[in-house]
This record gives structure tokens, C-alpha cells and sequence, in this order.
């Protein structure tokens, strides 16, 4: 699978960010259970999600050495209870990646109201974000901004939320592309990393509708590296794309 350095020491593998030094994978917005309630609301979807992450990340787990993984947020769907599909696939899931890492950390997402019980039964922890000291990287799922003095002191924000992807426009025809962006903020590098989910596509970034208070602002200097079957192609600036 290609991979690609967005800043000294941290790689794009996939849909997935690697933090080469300090042996960490991060992805984000699996949605797991998202089937379960399209099926309520009377979509017949058949459940191929599921299989479909593991294999994608067995893919890249076992190509690269890792001791931790982060998943920054919406590991599950449902905001206010936890479904069937979600009890049997968050905790498979769990046990998926205690094959290829020491340490499994979730982040609170937007949609993880409701994530304790099944993360307590497999002894993962729940956090509001994680920081690493030495290159004063922080990673925050990105539905607020924070106020903590690791945030103040940070260097480096890899955010989601917003499963950022691409419009490629060709007269009538336009597909999406699940993509990075790489900007400034406040002095800052920030990194958003695209969603780790096949059902959508993700949210158009030249639409210029994003939910995330770090990303309400010109993002035009921000940098695209779109992924598409498992290449990374880089796409210059968001300007550069209207």
C-alpha cells in the first residue's frame, strides 16, 4: 500500500495516519452499526462495513510494526443507545486489533456518547484526547476546540470529524474521493484525516460546509491528498481545485 509524508515522521498509510516515531496508527468515524438503523429507517442495506475495515486494516497492520492504536472517534453510530450491530462489532473489533497492538486508546467522538460500557469490557481506554509530549502532537476528534494546556502547548492537531473528501467534477459526472487536508491554524499544523467508513463518501470540501469549529474558516491554503484505491495522489491546494 503507498504511503506518503505529510510532515517529518508522520505518514500517510491508506485511510489511516502513522506516527512513524512514535509507533502509532490513527484512524477515525467507523460508524460502526450505521447499517442497523438505515435498515430501521427502511433502507435495505446488506452489512458488508464491518468486513470490509478489518480486512482493510489487517492490510496495512501487518505491513507496518505499531504498539498503539488510536481510533479518534466515532467508533459506533447510535447517539443514544448501543444496537445489537454495535455491541457485536465494537467488541470483535477490539479484539481484532489487540492482535496487532499493546494499546488500543479511543477518543471521544461526537457520536461515542454512549461508548464506555462496551470499551470497560475489553479494558480500552476513553479519552478525551491524547497527547504525546516529545513532538507535542495532539489528536482530538474535532467537534470542539479545546482549552487544555496540553492543546495550548501542541505543535501538530490531527482532527476528523468532518469525513473530508473530494468532488472530482467531469462536465455532468462527479465522484468523490476520500482525502487529507493539511493547513495552518493559529500557528499550528493541523491534519484532518478522511473517515474509515465505506458506506458514504465523505463530504465534499469544495462545498465549503464543514462541521468542525477548527475548520470554520478560508481554507483555501489547505492542502489535499486524496486516497483512492490504495494511492495517494496529491492535489495541491483547496484554491487550486475551484
Amino acid at each position: 500500500m503507498q504511503h506518503k509524508e505529510l510532515v517529518p515522521g508522520i505518514e500517510i498509510h491508506g485511510l489511516t495516519l502513522f506516527l512513524r516515531e512514535e509507533n502509532t496508527v490513527i484512524f477515525a468515524d467507523l460508524h460502526l452499526g450505521y447499517e442497523e438503523e438505515l435498515n430501521a429507517r427502511g433502507f435495505l442495506v446488506p452489512r458488508f462495513q464491518y468486513g470490509m475495515i478489518v480486512e482493510y486494516l489487517r492490510e496495512i497492520l501487518s505491513s507496518i510494526r505499531v504498539s498503539r492504536v488510536i481510533i479518534n472517534g466515532d467508533l459506533k453510530h447510535e447517539f443514544g443507545r448501543i444496537s445489537d450491530q454495535e455491541w457485536n462489532e465494537v467488541l470483535n473489533f477490539l479484539d481484532f486489533l489487540s492482535d496487532y497492538s499493546r494499546e488500543i486508546v479511543l477518543i471521544k467522538g461526537n457520536h461515542d456518547t454512549i461508548i464506555g460500557p462496551i470499551a470497560g469490557k475489553k479494558g480500552v481506554k476513553v479519552l478525551p484526547h491524547y497527547f504525546f509530549k516529545k513532538r507535542k502532537i495532539y489528536i482530538t476528534h474535532g467537534h470542539k476546540i479545546p482549552s487544555d494546556k496540553d492543546f495550548k502547548s501542541s505543535k501538530v492537531l490531527v482532527i476528523a470529524h468532518d469525513h473530508p473528501a473530494l468532488a472530482l467534477r467531469e462536465e455532468i459526472r462527479s465522484e468523490k474521493i476520500k482525502c487529507f487536508l493539511k493547513g495552518n491554524w493559529n500557528g499550528k499544523i493541523l491534519i484532518q484525516i478522511p473517515s474509515l467508513n465505506f458506506i458514504t463518501e465523505g463530504t465534499d470540501i469544495t462545498q465549503g460546509i464543514m462541521l468542525s469549529p477548527f475548520m470554520s474558516r478560508n481554507l483555501d491554503e489547505f492542502e489535499i491528498y486524496g486516497v483512492e484505491n490504495d494511492r495517494i495522489f496529491y492535489f495541491g491546494r483547496l484554491r487550486d481545485m475551484e
